[in-house]
């Protein structure tokens, strides 16, 4: 091949490849700099705590459920203003105001259902439009669906805008109204557990119970005689009911009230704070209601033994031979702790600890049945058999055998 056709077929080739170049480039979604810096919505990062309500809507234009800010805090209308999750609602709208504009995407509105963001007025729309509340200009913007195989991103379009985007992040919607629901109910460390007391619906009680604090197992009291416990922990999981306790669902008290008769139990923390609970089964659902108060007396009366046990400790600390310079230097200036120094100060303090805790729980609890996990409903309703070693069945006596010998004449 001659050297002049080499350099004929090498420019063509370039040439080519301009050319390809440049119609890939002609074809890619076009979107400005200063577009792609673009927030989602402009203006809520700016003011984000101005947001006074969203409110999520559906296909059919039917609203799936609206979250409100009042003047104690965020709750689910749809729900009878029942508490929202405040960790999940302020991720969210964090994600909402950092999102930014990656690239502009299609117009048409033959296409928008491709990215979920056609008008939800539409039956067979699959995304979510978000009305904000609260900012100086209302924004409607609708949620379509995550570009996860794409690089991430969601695609997202204004309400009465032509023009659809794809966004930084992942924006899509939880749609069960539940998902947005406060579920979090307690978390009482069993450590603190004095004893629990359990009636089952046909009047049965049973007791189990700790000596002291610090005890690391919980007894059963009144064994039956003849009976012995299975171990001796074997009690322990009723007192870990309130740690970590969460409900699946949540209802207006008024309109899902316990039967007649129903389970009980009472939760009685060494500190004073107690605990009563209604639980009862409906349509394979476990339901329960829940109280908090403050056994004043025994608040008073374990608030007493701390501080003996503290002067106590602090007594052998400061009656103890130091082994040197050193270690009596350190000895001197250790200061009292609260119990020893000022003994009235530190009740009291401990004392508002627990008030606030129980106005704390009453806050969550009153006015409210809960649908609860099974495994936390089991350890409510356990009776005094599931804690004892299973009774020994009885053998019916054996019958003597007969002689295979005829008998004598």
């Amino acid at each position: 091949m001659k050297t002049k056709t080499l350099y004929i077929l090498i420019g063509a080739a370039i040439i080519a490849i301009v050319i390809a170049f440049a119609m890939n480039r002609a074809s890619a979604p076009k979107v400005d700099v200063a577009d792609r810096a673009q927030p989602v919505v402009p203006g809520l990062k700016e003011h984000l705590n101005d947001v006074s309500g969203l409110t999520f809507v559906g296909a059919g234009d039917k609203t799936l459920f609206t979250l409100r800010r009042e003047k104690d805090g965020w709750s689910v209308v749809e729900k009878s203003n029942y508490p929202v999750d405040l960790t999940k609602l302020r991720e969210y709208l964090l994600k909402l105001s950092q999102a930014t504009v990656l690239e502009e995407k299609t117009s048409n509105p033959k296409r928008y259902a491709e990215l979920g963001v056609d008008d939800v007025k539409d039956a067979s729309a699959t995304g979510v439009r978000i009305d904000i509340a609260g900012l100086a200009q209302p924004t409607k913007l609708i949620v379509g669906n995550f570009n996860g195989a794409g690089g991430g991103g969601t695609f997202v379009r204004k309400d009465g805008d032509a023009q659809s985007w794809l966004a930084a992040g992942n924006l899509t919607v939880a749609k069960n109204i539940g998902d947005w629901e406060k579920r979090d109910l307690a978390d009482i460390a069993a450590s603190r557990i004095g004893s629990v007391t359990l009636t089952s619906a046909d009047g049965k009680t049973w007791k189990a119970f700790k000596d002291q604090p610090g005890d690391a197992n919980l007894k059963v009291a009144d064994v039956p005689k003849g009976r012995e416990v299975s171990s001796d922990y074997a009690a322990n999981s009723v007192g870990t009911v309130l740690s970590n306790l969460h409900a699946d669902d949540v209802m207006p008290a008024k309109d899902a009230p316990p039967p007649e008769k129903a389970a009980k139990a009472h939760y009685a923390m060494f500190d004073g704070l107690t605990i009563d609970a209604t639980t009862w089964q409906k349509d394979n659902k476990d339901y329960a209601q829940f109280a908090a108060s403050l056994d004043t007396a025994a608040a008073n009366a374990e608030i007493d033994r701390a501080q003996s046990k503290a002067k106590s400790d602090y007594d052998a600390i400061a009656a103890a031979k130091p082994h040197d310079d050193k270690a009596a230097a350190a000895q001197a200036e250790a200061p009292k702790p609260l119990a020893v120094s000022d003994p009235a100060k530190d009740r009291q303090q401990k004392l508002d600890a627990l008030n606030a805790e129980v106005a704390a729980l009453k806050k969550t609890f009153d006015g409210w049945t809960f649908v609860l996990p099974t495994y936390k409903y089991t350890d409510m309703t356990k009776t005094i058999d599931d804690t004892l070693k299973p009774l020994e069945t009885k053998k019916a006596d054996a019958k003597p055998a007969k002689s295979s010998k005829p008998a004598a004449k």
